[in-house]
């Protein structure tokens, strides 16, 4: 992997996420997903099986590229609700592993407003960088 993660010295070890990632090769862009089907419906209104269904979304887009989640660099997740987003963390984490492994790239988290799909609860974009 031409993947090198980035903790720079004295800094307490980033949990969940990389402070940083240097990468070289060809780039990857996913555009936002959420957490509707191949069909553009949803399934659920529950956040963290919306999240799964983002996730699984990313990997879909990204292999269609040849890569997989291995190859993300950076992660943007977009929540309509911070508070729902730390009271579930435990299970966030494990959907998160389910779908995408112990796979951990630069990651930012914030909450909006709303998304443009007004069932949306979640919507994440991805930049991977498949090596050379």
């Amino acid at each position: 992997m031409t993947h090198t993660f980035l903790q720079p010295p004295g800094w307490a070890p980033a949990k969940g996420y990389a402070n940083g990632v240097a990468a070289r090769g060809t780039l990857v862009f996913v555009g936002g997903q959420i957490g509707w089907n191949a069909q553009q419906q949803f399934e659920t209104d529950d956040f963290i099986e919306q999240t799964r269904q983002t996730l699984q979304n990313v990997v879909a887009v990204l292999k269609e590229a040849g890569a997989g989640p291995e190859h993300m660099v950076r992660m943007t997740w977009y929540v309509i609700d911070r508070v729902e987003y730390n009271a579930r963390l435990k299970e966030l984490g494990g959907v998160y592993r389910e779908v995408i492994g112990k796979h951990f790239p630069a990651m930012t988290c914030v909450e909006v407003a709303a998304l443009m799909e007004a069932r949306a609860k979640v919507e994440i974009e991805v930049t991977a960088v498949l090596p050379d």
